[in-house]
């Protein structure tokens, strides 16, 4: 009986089917490997650009901390000059008001404006901007 179920196997063979289904399965696979290579491209730039906007960001947040710092820095050397000066003269009212002066910008934080990034990057973009801390 085997014999006869591969004999009508055979018979049923359709030798341009069986070419047609193969074309079509190789097509098919090469649709995939294009949609899977297109796909990994995308997120190739997506993760390229994503990386960018932090470098940016990381730029942006750089710059005003150097600047911050560089500016508090100034404030401090000024404040202390301003300490030596009312020592020197023996000005107790202006010692207070410099030495006031020095605690209340060592408690301020330069971090405290960050909190709108976009103020931030406007401030840096302009170059009339004033720094104050």
């Amino acid at each position: 009986m085997a014999g006869k179920s591969s004999l009508r196997n055979l018979q049923a063979f359709h030798p341009a089917q069986v070419f047609g289904e193969l074309v079509q399965a190789w097509q098919q696979y090469q649709y995939t490997v294009e949609t899977e290579q297109t796909k990994r491209a995308e997120i190739a730039a997506l993760r390229d650009a994503i990386l960018a906007e932090i470098q940016n960001r990381r730029d942006v947040l750089m710059g005003y901390l150097d600047r911050s710092f560089d500016e508090r820095a100034q404030n401090f050397r000024a404040l202390f000059q301003a300490t030596d000066q009312a020592i020197a003269r023996g000005d107790n009212q202006q010692l207070a008001v410099t030495l006031a002066a020095i605690v209340a910008l060592g408690k301020s934080s330069p971090f405290h404006d960050l909190t709108d990034l976009g103020k931030v990057q406007a401030a840096l973009a302009d170059p009339n901007h004033v720094w104050e801390l």
